[in-house]
């Protein structure tokens, strides 16, 4: 039930509303009454939301977030008032942690509540540690059932605004087999793939660098056959075939076909901006692909807030190469990097802000939480592009480092979850599904192993102790470390038998390749490095059996844990095998006629749109009686506005008035 002293002041709010709505002059008394008895209903909804009701969902996830760039995790560099006012109404996780240290392998995770390497989504490949390209044959197997699914079946409207990344063609381009709208979402606007710094011209390529420079390398060297073999020909020291010419050049050429086909063209082939199964942009345009995802999540929540709805914001925020609106470059004290988390938390606010204005805010679930660790390894000269883990040891991509995996976790749901609480329990990105199947009302699959745990007992403080006993921190298939929680105290080991080597020596990321090795370039530890997490979260301090008389003890815990474990693995197809994740022509998606795509749907509809200057709209400015609510002159008068060259349709209008606000606002 709503908070006794919650509902006075939420009262007063809708009966302002209420009374400016209804008085306004030269509407019809139908229109008035129709809105009256609108806002009356509210008031009621308003009073009588309960536990028992399926609640509005809102997960809100950043891209190589860093569990120190946020202030309410500690930072003072970087402003985030509205992610830190969601953990202060809301409760806030310390031992959050992610299933993979990097994203494709820790989005399926979180989508599915099981280890990507039960899934096929770990790679035994150091090259690919993720899905590379879009027009690739891997992806989340279509027998997964994600909590889309679950929450669908049980009445949810379910939306994606944002990255996938999670693949999108099986056999053939458009058969989209992997999307998301065949994973439980009704609607999807974004990214299929992600963001790269190769989707923005100006900035170095970030996809297999060190691979191209190889291929160019290679490329030069093969050009350069033909054309030594001249000199002897000519200089008649020996005779050599034109033939043989011809045919080292034609290798060469065909051997620059084929990679550059591919590499060449990243941006056209993966920088693609989609509504459902339609390409909006190819390539798309990185300037405004964030007002437009923000546009899209908040008439998401507009189109289904009279019942309940599942929304997936899934931020391009902070992944390189940072695409940050003007307004608030120069804004933070930590760079252009700072900057971009800045501009994230605002379009949090606005999101919060919406649910408030719509009253949904006592009736819906918001998450806020990270994929993985910040990225180290990301600089340009003097500056630091990549995120702040805090105390925490490592980043993205780096195993069982707590700096890779640790990240944000923050609930809030006002009427059930108490406020400003803290929990320091170990907690799993795979813990989602099986809280958003309970507190939906779904039924979880009996046919596969679910190893995420409903966290609703532990938010509410019915339990203390998360049902966690072990976590698993794998690095693509292979296994580096292994994390016991005791259940009789509140000690945490942390086990690691496997450690990547950082570039150059003594630097705490792999600056020389860009990402470390989950195998090669890599430390065994026999016996393994033991850390006391709860006493020692930065990992410094090693123990051994000369300091810690439990040492033989816990190892051996473990191992038993980690033996267990894997009996209960089973051989799935790997969506990261060499063949699944090369680029193949028939499987790109493309806009246009192949290989000459190209196509911005998103702008064609604003250009064609009824002008701006041909709306006769009627608007009210109620910030004087009812502050905040500046936008309800959409819903109220959207009966009152025409076009003058031709009538078009209510729902299309109000699409068209939103877009030009987002405008306004830009």
């Amino acid at each position: 039930m709503t908070a006794p002293s919650q509902l006075p002041v939420r009262q007063a709010w809708i009966d302002r509303v209420c009374c400016c709505v209804c008085h306004i002059p030269n509407t019809s008394r139908t229109s008035r009454l129709s809105v009256c008895l609108c806002c009356w209903l509210g008031g009621l909804s308003a009073a009588f939301t309960t536990r028992n009701s399926r609640p509005n969902i809102v997960l809100l996830m950043a891209d190589d977030l860093g569990v120190g760039d946020i202030c309410c995790y500690g930072n003072n560099t970087v402003s985030t008032p509205n992610i830190d006012r969601l953990a202060s109404e809301g409760v806030r996780l310390t031992q959050h942690l992610a299933a993979a240290s990097v994203c494709t392998p820790s989005r399926a995770a979180f989508l599915t509540g099981r280890y990507p390497v039960r899934t096929g989504m770990a790679s035994s490949f150091n090259l690919n540690r993720g899905l590379t390209w879009l027009g690739g044959s891997g992806g989340l197997p279509t027998n997964e059932t994600t909590f889309a699914k679950l929450l669908q079946h049980r009445g949810y409207r379910t939306g994606l605004i944002g990255k996938w990344h999670l693949g999108l063609s099986c056999a053939s381009r458009d058969d989209h087999c992997y999307h998301p709208l065949n994973h439980g979402f009704d609607y999807f606007y974004g990214l299929p793939f992600g963001l790269l710094n190769d989707c923005q011209t100006s900035k170095t390529a970030e996809l297999h660098r060190w691979l191209r420079i190889k291929l160019w390398i290679s490329t030069a060297v093969l050009s350069l056959v033909p054309l030594l073999l001249l000199i002897p020909k000519f200089a008649h020291w020996f005779s050599v075939p034109w033939k043989v010419i011809i045919a080292f050049a034609l290798l060469a050429f065909l051997f620059f076909i084929v990679w550059y086909s591919s590499y060449g063209f990243t941006r056209r082939w993966n920088c693609i901006l989609m509504r459902n199964h339609e390409i909006i942009q190819q390539p798309m345009r990185e300037d405004r692909v964030g007002s437009l995802m923000l546009k899209e999540a908040l008439a998401f929540i507009d189109r289904y807030k009279r019942s309940p709805f599942l929304l997936f914001v899934s931020f391009l925020h902070v992944h390189t190469p940072l695409i940050t609106k003007e307004k608030f470059v120069g804004h933070s004290k930590y760079g252009l990097y700072g900057d971009n988390v800045e501009e994230m938390d605002w379009m949090v606010g606005r999101i919060l802000e919406t649910l408030d204005r719509e009253l949904l805010t006592n009736h819906t679930l918001v998450y806020f939480t990270s994929d993985n660790g910040g990225r180290l390894e990301v600089q340009e000269g003097e500056a630091q592009l990549g995120g702040y883990n805090g105390i925490y040891k490592g980043g993205q991509g780096m195993g069982g480092w707590e700096g890779g995996i640790r990240v944000p976790g923050i609930f809030r749901w006002p009427t059930v979850l108490e406020a400003g609480k803290v929990i320091d329990e170990p907690t799993s990105l795979m813990d989602i599904y099986p809280t958003l199947s309970y507190i939906g009302g779904g039924i979880l699959p009996q046919d596969r192993i679910i190893d995420g745990r409903n966290l609703m007992p532990l938010l509410e403080g019915r339990v203390s102790h998360s049902e966690h006993e072990f976590l698993f921190h794998y690095c693509g298939v292979y296994l580096h470390t292994a994390r016991w929680h005791q259940k009789d105290c509140a000690t945490v080991w942390k086990v690691h038998y496997v450690t990547p080597n950082f570039s150059p020596d003594g630097a705490g990321a792999c600056y020389g390749s860009g990402i470390c090795s989950c195998s090669g370039d890599v430390t065994y530890h026999d016996p393994p490095l033991l850390f006391d997490i709860s006493r020692d979260p930065s990992e410094a301090r090693p123990l051994n059996p000369d300091n810690e008389v439990l040492f033989d003890s816990v190892v051996k815990k473990v191992e038993a844990a980690i033996k267990e474990h894997r009996r209960t693995l089973t051989p799935v197809p790997q969506q990261f095998s060499m063949f699944n994740t090369i680029w193949k022509p028939w499987l790109q998606p493309c806009c246009g006629t192949f290989p000459f795509c190209g196509c911005d749907k998103e702008y064609d509809i604003l250009s064609t749109a009824c002008p701006v200057q041909e709306l006769n709209v009627v608007k009210v400015d109620l910030d004087t009686c009812v502050p905040g609510v500046k936008h309800l002159w959409l819903h109220v008068f959207i009966q009152l506005c025409h076009c003058s060259s031709k009538k078009i349709d209510q729902g299309d209008l109000l699409e068209i008035l939103m877009g030009l606000w987002f405008l306004e606002d830009d």
